[in-house]
Formats: structure tokens, sequence, C-alpha cells
């Protein structure tokens, strides 16, 4: 029956992040595969039945949380901090998903190829027989390592009542459309998303894709003056140009925001500010001085929402 498991949110962040466990067929006994992220690389190794319970066991000691799926129950598990686990069970909807042992298998999608996605026909990514346009393969594959980060977080968010989610400067909206499609129609989540951007045409172009699936809403406007949310769930601030990002940060922050993605550019405020005689050799070069600000700025960004109690 089992199909999967992915164990994530360590306790100690300088060794595995993340693992990934699913049964394979080798040479006609069943194994389990382990994939074990760290350091920006994967690491596989094939273990039996009796060690792969050991090694799950072992490595719940480790890590937060656990999300399981077979073939007829998707299971999620949380530790808390004292070390005691709750496991929520909830039926596969639709079709009862099948096994896939083959040992050596391609590259599994979030939005799979030759599965036609309305909004990324639209937006010019997929055709309409559900193939992907050479020319956008970069952005399919953006788009689905994106929702594995969602994936990731769905543990935060509440499934008894309607989700508020919050994109910042959210451009055309790739990523809005996919988050929107992947929480509402996938995983049946009740969704509600506000994209928030200065350009008037992108604003507008995104409306009326809106309104074409039934999804809400996008909104002209600046980040710093938005006043238009009381409780955000997520906030999602992806290429928020210098102060921006802190703005939307300290919107987040003030709401209580249950997860907050973020991906900081063109970070100048410090930039502007930095002086130090003993650096001083060193910042007399324009990309080192930009870099350092950077690095800093964000330094000063994570001790800010660290502060604030988040993880």
């Amino acid at each position: 029956e089992f199909l999967s498991a992915i164990i994530s949110n360590p306790r100690e962040k300088d060794g595995i992040v993340k693992i990934k466990i699913r049964p394979v067929e080798h040479k006609d006994n069943i194994l389990y595969q382990c994939e074990e992220h760290r350091n920006n690389q994967v690491f596989h190794h094939n273990l039996n039945e009796e060690e792969a319970a050991g090694y799950i066991e072992n490595a719940m000691q480790e890590f937060k949380q656990m999300q399981m799926e077979t073939r007829k129950f998707r299971y999620q598990v949380l530790v808390s901090k004292k070390g005691k686990m709750t496991i929520q069970r909830r039926l596969q909807t639709g079709r009862f998903k099948e096994i896939d042992l083959s040992h050596n298998r391609k590259k599994h999608y979030i939005l799979e190829e030759g599965k036609a996605v309305p909004f990324l026909q639209d937006l010019g990514v997929m055709t309409k027989e559900g193939k992907i346009v050479r020319t956008k393969f970069d952005k399919f594959r953006q788009i689905n390592r994106f929702l594995e980060f969602i994936e990731d977080v769905l543990p935060e968010l509440p499934k008894d009542r309607e989700v508020t989610i919050l994109d910042f400067g959210c451009g055309k909206s790739y990523l809005t459309f996919a988050i929107y499609y992947y929480l509402h129609e996938l995983k049946g989540y009740d969704i509600r998303i506000i994209g928030l951007d200065l350009k008037t045409d992108v604003i507008y172009a995104c409306n009326q894709l809106a309104k074409k699936y039934g999804y809400k809403k996008f909104m002209e406007g600046n980040i710093a003056n938005y006043t238009g949310s009381d409780e955000v769930d997520m906030v999602v601030t992806l290429h928020a140009c210098d102060t921006a990002t802190d703005f939307a940060l300290a919107k987040a922050v003030g709401w209580k925001a249950k997860v907050i993605l973020s991906v900081p550019c063109c970070q100048h405020e410090l930039n502007r500010q930095m002086e130090n005689e003993t650096l001083a050799p060193l910042f007399s070069y324009g990309l080192i001085k930009e870099r350092m600000a950077a690095l800093v700025t964000d330094a000063i960004r994570a001790e800010y929402l660290k502060r604030e109690g988040y993880d």
C-alpha cells in the first residue's frame, strides 16, 4: 500500500534537510529507496522493509514533520519540540493511486506534462494538447520547483477555513496562478489569493485570467501602503526590489502570517550606507560591495524574522 514519504523540517539546519522514500523493485525484491538532500547534493541508498522502518523511526527523532502517502490514505505526522507526535489521516481523493516501482523513473513534476493545465496554456507555457512549449521548459521547471516549496509548507496551512495568500509584486503571476491551481484544484483548499503589483497593464491582464478561472483577485498598488487585509496566512514576495522586500516582511510579521516565501532582489539600501575603514579596499570594487551589502541585508532580515518567532 505504501507509495512515498517526505520527511522535512530538520531540527538542526547543517545536515540533511529533506528525505524522500519510495518503494522500488530491484532484482525481483521490493526495496525502499531513501533519497537524502544535503548541501545541494542528493544521496541515494536502498533498504529492506525492516531497515526502512527503523530508518524512518530514527529520522523522526531529528525532523519535525513527515508526509506519507499510501494508495488509499494521506498521512501528516508532526513532532513538537517536546517530542509529542500528532498523526492526521485523510482518504485519497478520486481514484486510488497506483505504485510505481521503477528504479530509475523519469523526473516527476507536480504539474505533469501531457495533462492540460488552463493557466499554463494561457500564459504560453503549455499547448492545448498539454505539451510544454520548448522555449518555456525552464519556466515549467521553475513553476514545479516552486510548488515543491508549497508542498513542504502544507502542514502550516489551515484546512478548516479559507486560506488567505498575498503575493506582493506578483508580476505576470505565473507562480500566483500555480499556487491557486495547486492548493485549490489539486489539494482542495479554500483559497483567496490577492496579487499586488505597481503595473496597471499587468494587473489588468491577470484580472482577466482570474475571472476566467474563478480565481480571486489582483490589485494595483504599493506594498508599503497596502492595508486591504487584517489577517493573512501566507505572504509571497518574489524579487520585490530593494526595501519592497522589507515592507512585505514587516506586513507579514504584523499579520502573524504562518508562512513567508521571500526571494529578495537588488538590495541598495545598505549599499549606500556601508562605510568601514578596514574594509575600504574591498569596497572599492562595486560588485564586491554590492554582494556584501546583499549578504548583510539578508542576515539582518533573517535575525529580524527569528526574533519574531519564525523558524
